[in-house]
């Protein structure tokens, strides 16, 4: 019998920089009954969904940067999202900053939860390709400072056994580079779930956004899950984009809109078995060679 997880990817237009985490949580909420209606297992919101792109601004009050972060999850205005799961019996994905201490120092990650059907977090992902800058730079229309705010994420690319099958995590810039899919696809992953929050900055950005995780999917025969924040959000154009693709790199659903935005799609797990040679070439001899820089033969696959 076919495996199959109803994935419903919940794309977010603007979220305004004074809009309150009650205001944030009743969307996802919506969202989140939205996908249920329709028979969704899991449903996907973007990064850092609780608020605006913060990133986008420079700040120097630490006290005003940490108002955008959150130092447990849930929380007391997060648990209304967890209660809604486990009572409709929906995991969800969801992309937050996350404020942390860690042998005593304070830590901040641009971070994703894996939640199952009971409301309970079964996996955690820290983004690991930070992009932007740390200072504020004027020549520029837009600042882009993740690396201001976040530290590198520490966790690596692990993958968890739900829903029925191996699910993986990662967000936004990560999904640029082949090494987040194939250290995934050396675990055999069967669907990514990626959110992101990406500026239109060329003609090019849509092309490239889909581009890059249609050959992550190919290329490492798995689902990925790809959900925006879309619209324009306080003066910065988002991109949208949001899209189901199937290991085969076909789109099978992608968004119409730039607003809040329900696409869904019934993903058949059984079709991630590795394409021509993929089964061969996943082998961890392989990657051990790649870091190691030294030849492999045959006889050792």
């Amino acid at each position: 019998m076919a495996r199959i997880i109803t994935v419903g990817a919940a794309q977010l237009g603007p979220i305004a920089r004074n809009d309150s985490r009650a205001d944030v949580i009743n969307r996802l909420i919506d969202l989140m009954k939205q996908a249920k209606s329709v028979g969704c297992d899991l449903i996907v919101f973007p990064e850092l969904a609780l608020t605006t792109f913060f990133p986008r601004w420079y700040m120097e009050n630490q006290v005003e940067i940490d108002a955008f972060f959150e130092t447990e999850m849930p929380g007391t205005e997060t648990r209304p999202l967890f209660e809604l799961s486990a009572h409709l019996g929906i995991g969800f994905y969801l992309g937050y900053a996350e404020l942390t201490i860690e042998k005593g120092q304070t830590r901040r990650y641009n971070t994703s939860i894996l939640v199952n059907k009971s409301g309970q977090i079964i996996g955690k992902y820290r983004k690991i390709h930070v992009p932007g800058h740390i200072e504020y730079k004027p020549e520029q229309t837009f600042q882009h400072l993740e690396r201001r705010y976040f530290d590198i994420g520490n966790l690596g690319f692990q993958v968890w056994r739900a829903f029925d099958g191996i699910i993986g995590m990662c967000i936004c810039n990560d999904r640029r580079w082949s090494e987040t899919y194939r250290v995934m696809g050396l675990q055999n992953v069967e669907m990514i779930l990626i959110g992101y929050s990406t500026p239109q900055e060329t003609h090019l950005s849509q092309f490239h956004n889909h581009l890059v995780m249609q050959d992550g999917a190919y290329q490492n025969a798995t689902w990925v899950v790809g959900v925006a924040k879309a619209g324009r959000e306080e003066g910065c154009d988002l991109i949208g984009g949001s899209a189901i693709i199937a290991p085969s790199g076909e789109i099978v659903a992608k968004s119409i809109t730039l607003g809040d935005e329900l696409i869904v799609a019934r993903c058949n797990l059984d079709l991630c078995q590795p394409l021509s040679n993929f089964e061969i070439y996943r082998q961890p001899q392989y990657y051990q060679a790649i870091c190691e820089q030294k030849s492999v033969t045959s006889e050792d696959v």
